[in-house]
């Protein structure tokens, strides 16, 4: 018999750690691969934790409401036999061979060792592609690398890999004809950690000391004072998600130097256009066509129009997005906010946009959200509008640098140039409120960003068709 540990897997940039809100298995229970062993929760989405093997959980290492980190082993699962792996690296014995080595021989001790070396190196998701627990583990178990685990074509969500696609790699693999054997390496060549991936662009930032003097600094934490409460106060302990979202946006505003930039928008040709096609959208896609997708198309040009807007910090560097993934921040029925993303959202046209976000919309209200859907965002929208405010200063989704809050649109009268002069007139108009980090923005490229959103908004077709 041998023991598995079954660790809390990646579940997308900036998670770091979730809470155990229930388990679904319980001690000297049998589980199958892939199955769900435990339900668990962070600041972003709640989702389920599959065995990647069949076996017998032994033991649980963890309680309900226990913080984990991505990482850690959360359970041990007992299961048959032993590793594949670790046999056939015991069985070779070079020094006892006396005779010439058969060629057939040499191709499978060279085999041997790639498939050793490559359980050394696991297969991790990135930002680009995710790899399921199971497919992970059949790639481990057969000694498929990272490297080749990315040229396999996937056939499911967002082209990801399956169980099948991954089996039938395989047998097309033993089918194929015996590569030659590979040369033995003598010495492990040094691991060279990337700052980016091949698809981002590493600039180096202009102001490096910013970042270093702050690191330097050690800042001590006051001692919270006791609040005084009297008998008629009630006492409310906080949610763990309201506990996680507290400390999110207190370490978002202790990384960045948060700025705002204010604009107002006229957007009464887009109102007007929206009364006219609302319905023929709806009858057409049972949807409704909201005014979410127009702004979200607008802030989409203005990021490849400003792609500096498009970045990440990370020390003294600046990554450069090559994807513009757009977060939108969507309310949930307790009250909470998350951020399902749009990603690529410059292939999208208008239509495509609006069943994204119609999609996304409803799938966080429902709870129904996967992790892939909550992650990988490189700019942030929020609507403070859908609760009657004018304007926002809104707090910036890290590791990102920037995120446009959408005010409320009000009827107001305005001033208007004709050619025969100037009137007052009923317009309907926006603020939108932009918050940048500092470091890394200065106030000239956080304005024309902004300006350049109020333009594509103010300069719609009253006569586009969707």
């Amino acid at each position: 018999m041998a023991k598995f540990e079954l660790k809390l897997p990646k579940m997308g940039e900036s998670v770091a750690e979730a809470t155990i809100t229930s388990w679904l298995k319980d001690v000297g229970d049998t589980i199958e691969a892939d199955e769900a062993v435990l339900e668990i929760a962070t600041d972003k989405v709640d989702s389920e934790v599959p065995s990647e093997v069949d076996g017998v959980l032994v033991e649980k290492l963890f309680n309900v409401d226990d913080v984990v980190q991505v990482g850690q082993t959360i359970a041990v699962i007992e299961t048959e036999g032993g590793s594949t792996v670790e046999v056939k690296a015991a069985a070779v014995e070079p020094e006892k061979v006396s005779e010439p080595v058969a060629p057939k021989v040499v191709a499978e001790i060279a085999q041997t060792v790639v498939a050793a070396k490559t359980s050394v190196d696991p297969v991790v998701s990135t930002e680009d592609r995710f790899y399921s627990p199971l497919v992970k583990n059949i790639a481990k178990q057969e000694g498929i690398s990272q490297a080749e685990l990315d040229t396999i074509p996937g056939s499911g969500k967002d082209n990801r890999v399956t169980k099948n696609d991954i089996k039938a790699y395989l047998d097309s693999r033993s089918s194929a004809p015996s590569p030659a054997a590979p040369a033995i390496e003598t010495a492990a060549a040094p691991k060279v950690e990337p700052v980016a991936t091949k698809k981002e662009e590493v600039v180096q930032n202009v102001t490096p000391s910013v970042e270093k003097s702050k690191q330097e600094k050690s800042v001590e934490k006051p001692a919270e004072k006791p609040i005084a409460v009297s008998g008629g106060d009630e006492v409310i302990e906080m949610t763990r998600m309201g506990k996680l979202i507290s400390k999110y946006m207190v370490d978002s505003v202790q990384t960045s130097a948060h700025v705002q930039s204010f604009i107002e928008a006229d957007v009464t040709n887009i109102w007007n256009w929206r009364k006219k096609v609302k319905d023929g959208f709806m009858k057409r896609e049972g949807e409704n066509l909201t005014f979410t997708p127009i702004f979200m198309e607008a802030v989409t040009k203005a990021l490849k129009d400003f792609p500096m807007m498009n970045i990440s910090v990370q020390g003294d560097k600046i990554i450069k997005k090559k994807a513009i993934n757009v977060g939108m921040a969507a309310a949930l029925p307790d009250g909470n906010l998350i951020v399902p993303v749009i990603k690529n959202a410059d292939q999208l046209n208008l239509f495509g946009m609006a069943k994204r976000v119609n999609d996304l919309a409803n799938r966080a209200r429902l709870g129904k959200l996967d992790p892939d859907d909550i992650q990988g965002g490189t700019y942030t929208v929020t609507n403070v509008g859908t609760f009657g405010s004018i304007m926002g200063t809104p707090i910036i989704n890290q590791p990102q640098v920037g995120i446009l809050a959408l005010g409320a649109i009000r009827k107001v009268p305005a001033v208007i140039e004709g050619p025969e002069g100037d009137y007052i007139g009923i317009r309907f108009k926006m603020y939108l409120s932009h918050s940048y980090d500092h470091r890394v923005v200065n106030g000239a490229l956080g304005g024309q960003f902004v300006k350049a959103v109020k333009d594509y908004l103010e300069s719609w077709d009253s006569n586009r068709e969707i």
